[in-house]
């Protein structure tokens, strides 16, 4: 979209019949009117996201990803918002950039969002991945497929929609765009400025992002970052979270014989891969899930006052996850799932060599591998838990490369392990008590009418540190997807009463957040 497009767009929103401030409807009654707006248009809401479900969407897929970028600006464009495609100069998917003026407002916020998704094993799905199904339940409990009704009011709430990114993170968008629906059809003026970033690679490590932040850091200015990814509560109430722990992962090969031998004739002569890699990662992490490299915890930030009153009021779950999850105990002598995620966590995310079952063969393999993923927090970074990392396989005997060893290198040493590390990023926590953390969390309640769950971190990871090194802005998850969606795994789901929950919250705070913010000391 060129300059004058984008101004005039800006304009016929600028300028758009809205109420004064003394005019704006009780939170009671602004809930009313959303909810009423929802109930009206939920088959059309439905559909909308199930057209932008549709289409395939991993970052890798240039292809479909620029369609899932059009498909996006067309979006916007149904609503009058100004929308343009920001490229990175280091190339990768779009961003889908967009820009809704306020009259009056002094505060700006960005929604994030993301519309890539993760991998899919098509073999694993009870449905196909990009055609979305709705079903009454959960499919594990029986749930069957439903047609969408006609009627306008008869959605469901805890009917389920299935496909790819219906949890994360294409329902945020949906629920975002149908808040902003909703305030206009309630005549009710946002309490912002918003501006919309719709990230197309962050399933993929959002390898391009740096360079494209600091492109356009003067278009992305802003008081603060509200990030649409994650789940609510495990106790299904809303929560806005904090921070998040970064990320980092590694793949692991460690190699044996050049031909596979006879574990009859060379067993106890010649090593076998599988048994020194699974020797190396016990090595590494001990079953209550304390990470045993030396010097790991060194930099690890400690909770602070703030974080740890926000941890006590957190509700209790963990009995009820352990009994969804059919675990008969968790890590730590069942310490609580609030107080394990504050802190580092290694994950064995794989683990290949050789093979079991009817294709098992009495052999020493040549190689093994495995996947491991490291959650990080504050003040650890991915460079130097690579560098305690290699240090520790060094100290366990191993010749460390990053390449396949040469034949001399395999006669040179007698355990070589590859290692393969991914980019990732480092955690964020923003302040609690600041200003803007007090002011989302009264909006937020005053939007949902009820209290809402303060936490210190998402156990999962957003490429949110990069924001705050280009931008030094404060950052914030506002998450709506139910807990039990299938992130990240085959048959992702969304249950449809968080997405209506989504557009009341979305709503409520774009109307109450301004406010609140100059309240707020």
């Amino acid at each position: 979209m060129n300059r004058a497009s984008r101004a005039l767009s800006l304009l016929i929103i600028a300028l758009a019949p809205l109420p004064s401030q003394a005019q704006q409807p009780t939170p009671a009654a602004l809930r009313e009117r959303i909810r009423e707006y929802r109930s009206k248009h939920d088959i059309e809401i439905v559909r909308e996201l199930n057209e932008f479900l549709a289409i395939p969407n991993l970052a890798s897929d240039s292809t479909n990803i620029r369609r899932n970028a059009r498909h996006l600006l067309g979006m916007l464009g149904k609503r009058g918002i100004a929308g343009q495609l920001l490229q990175s100069p280091s190339g990768g998917p779009p961003v889908v950039y967009g820009e809704m003026l306020s009259p009056g407002a002094t505060r700006t916020i960005v929604f994030y969002a993301h519309y890539d998704g993760q991998p899919v094993d098509t073999s694993q799905w009870v449905t196909p991945p990009w055609s979305p199904v709705l079903r009454d339940k959960l499919h594990t409990d029986g749930g069957k497929i439903i047609e969408l009704p006609s009627s306008p009011g008869s959605v469901n709430g805890e009917w389920r929609l299935y496909a790819r990114s219906a949890g994360d993170d294409k329902s945020p968008i949906v629920a975002m765009l149908a808040a902003i629906d909703a305030l206009r059809a309630a005549g009710v003026q946002a309490s912002v400025n918003l501006k919309l970033f719709f990230d197309g690679e962050e399933e993929a490590g959002s390898g391009h992002l740096r360079p494209l932040l600091e492109r356009n850091a003067a278009l992305l200015r802003a008081d603060a970052w509200l990030f649409g990814d994650g789940p609510v509560h495990q106790s299904r109430k809303q929560q806005i979270v904090y921070g998040v722990r970064g990320v980092t992962g590694v793949e692991l090969t460690v190699y044996g014989p050049s031909r596979g031998l006879h574990s009859g004739h060379y067993g106890n002569w010649a090593a076998n891969p599988i048994t020194l890699l699974a020797n190396l990662i016990a090595s590494m992490r001990n079953d209550d899930g304390r990470i045993l490299i030396s010097r790991f915890y060194e930099d690890v930030a400690a909770i602070n006052a703030a974080e740890r009153r926000a941890l006590a009021t957190v509700p209790a779950v963990d009995s009820a996850l352990r009994a969804e999850l059919k675990i008969g105990g968790s890590e730590a002598k069942n310490a609580s799932l609030v107080e394990r995620i504050m802190l580092p966590a290694l994950n064995l995310r794989g683990f290949r060599g050789g093979n079991v079952g009817a294709t098992a063969s009495n052999q020493i393999p040549t190689e093994a591998r495995a996947s491991i993923d490291f959650r990080l927090v504050p003040r650890q970074t991915p460079e130097r838990v690579r560098r305690l990392v290699e240090a520790h396989a060094r100290a366990q005997g191993y010749y460390v490369t990053d390449r396949d060893p040469t034949d001399a290198e395999r006669l040179a040493h007698a355990r070589i392990l590859k290692m393969e590390w991914e980019p990732g990023y480092a955690a964020t926590r923003a302040p609690m008590d600041a200003p803007v953390s007090r002011a989302l969390l009264r909006a937020s309640e005053l939007a949902l009418g009820g209290s809402v769950i303060a936490m210190p971190t998402l156990g999962g990871s957003l490429p949110m540190y990069t924001f705050d090194d280009v931008l030094h802005v404060p950052l914030i998850v506002l998450p709506i997807v139910n807990h039990d969606n299938s992130q990240h795994a085959s048959n992702e789901n969304l249950r449809l009463q968080n997405l209506w929950d989504g557009i009341e919250l979305y709503g409520g705070v774009l109307a109450a957040l301004g406010r609140e913010w100059r309240v707020t000391p």
